[in-house]
């Protein structure tokens, strides 16, 4: 793959190259995840989560998860203008009628793979 590691999701198909991309520690089996830090950074996170009698795993998920809910949740949301939005509320009241190529394909029997 000319040097190049690819780490986290991948929402593509790399045909014929995923076989040689290192599956990322985070998603081992365990669950674990490595969180390199600098000491003064542990210290910041471990007084904060003590101060909520948390360990230091809650403490970093209870602030991490919520945010990644949400942008999951922004990425996946389709915003659009008051324009946009009546232009697909017309389009689904009155579709566009269907190519002649589609409807004979249609006929005929095919299939998406």
């Amino acid at each position: 793959m000319n040097g190049i590691l690819l780490y986290g999701f991948i929402p593509y198909d790399m045909v014929g190259e995923t076989k040689d991309v290192p599956v990322p520690r985070a998603h081992a089996q365990t669950g674990r995840i490595e969180l390199r830090l600098r000491p003064e950074d542990k210290a910041t996170l471990t007084r904060a989560a003590s101060l909520r009698r948390l360990d230091l795993t809650g403490y970093i998920l209870g602030a991490v998860l919520p945010k990644a809910a949400a942008e999951i949740a922004e990425a996946e949301r389709v915003n659009l203008s008051e324009r946009d939005s009546l232009r697909v509320l017309a389009l689904l009241e009155n579709p566009p009628a269907a190519p002649d190529r589609l409807v004979h394909i249609a006929k005929a029997g095919h299939t998406l793979p």
